[in-house]
């Protein structure tokens, strides 16, 4: 979709922009397909904020996604291209030859009256769901499952895609959005094609009212807190924190690994990810 941007009539508007939303055809969604989300505001169990700066927001409806995409030989027709609040790619309601009806992520170049498949015969076109040993070398993938039968896990943010670099014994080796080479299994599924919505990342909020439309409450720095409620609040005047960035509780804030180092997926990576400095990533 593409941007739009207004005029400067007041603060907000000065930098704000957002979609056309030009490619979407139906504004309500399937009802049959759709639940109730329960907000939990940041907040555990017992009510205990663990995650801050969340809360509030706009009610909205969960959709609910295909991933999985096992509805095999059954030609499906593209009923319509929605907005779905939940994500930052579009969403394709497929109508099914036996009149099920079901969503799934929207590849960018899809239309309203195209058909859809899924197996391991089906041609190998932009929308079709099929086994990776199934899709051509070199073909642009997005939606990619881990484990056979699971659903797909990765790639499924606006403009992500994934690309088949070669196959070798039982497995497939992807180059992932990225810069990761990973090895997945032939039996896993992916969807042909790019995801659209990849104008997504170019939206400029502009304000603060939109951002709490999203569920997020003002971030507050740490150095501009009282002593007793951060590590780095306090000093004399304007102070520069003191210390490396931290957590409230005194966690470092940068230069930790998260991700598990004898996890088990790790002897499926041929190449780590790049950084923003052209460093492979050691875990």
């Amino acid at each position: 979709m593409a941007i739009r941007s207004y005029k400067p009539t007041s603060a907000g508007r000065r930098h704000g922009s957002v979609h056309d939303f030009a490619e979407i055809t139906k504004t309500k969604p399937e009802k049959s397909l759709v639940k109730r989300l329960k907000k939990s505001g940041g907040r555990n169990h017992r009510g205990v904020t663990t995650c801050r700066f969340r809360g509030g927001g706009a009610r909205k409806l969960y959709r609910i996604i295909d991933f999985k995409r096992n509805k095999d030989d059954v030609a499906a027709e593209v009923v319509a291209i929605e907005y779905d609040p939940n994500r930052t790619c579009n969403i394709a309601l497929l109508k099914y030859a036996d009149g099920e009806k079901r969503y799934i992520l929207a590849p960018a170049g899809l239309k309203v009256g195209e058909t859809l498949e899924s197996g391991s015969q089906v041609e190998p076109k932009v929308g079709n769901c099929m086994p990776l040993k199934a899709i051509p070398t070199g073909l642009e993938i997005h939606n990619v499952e881990m484990i056979p039968g699971q659903g797909g896990k990765i790639v499924r943010s606006a403009g992500a895609v994934a690309r088949i670099a070669a196959k070798e014994g039982e497995f497939a080796h992807i180059i992932l959005p990225s810069g990761e080479m990973r090895m997945i299994p032939l039996a896993c599924r992916a969807t042909v094609g790019q995801i659209g919505n990849s104008e997504h990342q170019h939206v400029d909020i502009g304000k603060a009212g939109r951002k709490r439309h999203m569920g997020r409450r003002p971030h507050v720095r740490g150095k501009a807190m009282n002593p007793v409620a951060h590590p780095m609040g306090g000093g004399e005047g304007r102070s520069n924190g003191g210390r490396h960035p931290c957590s409230p509780t005194g966690v470092l804030a940068k230069g930790g690994k998260t991700r598990r180092p004898h996890k088990g997926s790790n002897k499926r990576i041929i190449r780590r990810r790049k950084t923003a400095k052209g460093v492979e990533v050691v875990v």
